[in-house]
């Protein structure tokens, strides 16, 4: 890990084991890595409590592997997201522990001891058709020490499904709710639950649904106190700002 790494550095400096001009040459290379094509950025973790994500779209499995290769090796953990099979075949060659979830499109490598969770978060999604969007927000949650309750395919559409799960929700710390078609699931879950609401407008649903912005919409004006909305199919996004939450409700 960069920090244990910076303070094993230091540490060495104020003990003589290493001189000053060693220490600059070593901190060249921990703010980020530049290969020419990516710039990693390995101070992150330090920054933010997570290392950087590394975005599959647009990438060939070489640079992929590359660059996961190289967050591998600080010892953190490392995810990628929408990440294909292909992708997956050239980071193993390298990281033989690496792990692909094919339904969530993800690459992970746990390396860290996971933190005892605390707070529950719940994670549901309407339809089936959602469950990509919703398994890359529970992989990234669950990669980032959080604990999931998955609810899924619980629609609006058969409203009965997601009252059976009631307790669940009304007991989390922070509920991710994802939805395509009209979106209304947020609104409902927002009208239960005295917890943040993260909603995600999915790309699922027929040519009026404008490939997820017809939810997005219905999903930014909702009637519900306490939903605040990320991007299409963002379940990403969704899962990191929830799991912030959750750590600074389990400090409080």
């Amino acid at each position: 890990m960069i920090e244990e790494t910076l303070r094993e550095l230091l540490g060495a400096v104020r003990g003589g084991e290493r001189t000053v001009d060693d220490a600059v040459a070593a901190l060249r290379g921990m703010p980020f890595e530049d290969l020419g094509f990516a710039k990693i950025d390995h101070h992150r973790a330090i920054r933010c409590g997570f290392p950087e994500t590394i975005l599959g779209e647009g990438k060939s499995p070489s640079q992929m592997s590359t660059i996961f290769d190289r967050c591998a090796r600080t010892g953190s953990n490392v995810l990628a997201t929408r990440a294909s099979a292909e992708m997956f075949d050239a980071v193993a060659c390298l990281q033989e522990k690496a792990e692909y979830h094919e339904t969530a499109r993800t690459i992970t490598l746990r390396q860290r001891e996971a933190a005892a969770p605390a707070g529950t978060i719940a994670i549901v999604s309407a339809g089936t058709s959602d469950l990509p969007v919703a398994e890359e927000a529970r992989v990234t949650a669950e990669l980032m020490d959080q604990k999931t309750a998955a609810l899924y395919d619980v629609g609006v559409a058969g409203i009965h499904r997601l009252f059976a799960h009631a307790e669940v929700l009304q007991t989390a710390n922070v509920a991710i709710v994802v939805a395509g078609m009209e979106g209304a699931l947020a609104s409902v879950v927002g009208g239960l639950v005295d917890c943040p609401v993260i909603a995600v407008p999915t790309s699922v649903g027929y040519g009026a649904s404008f490939g997820g912005l017809a939810a997005l919409l219905s999903m930014l004006n909702s009637c519900a106190s306490g939903v605040t909305v990320v991007n299409i199919d963002n379940g990403f996004g969704a899962a990191h700002t929830a799991a912030l939450i959750n750590r600074r409700i389990s400090k409080a």
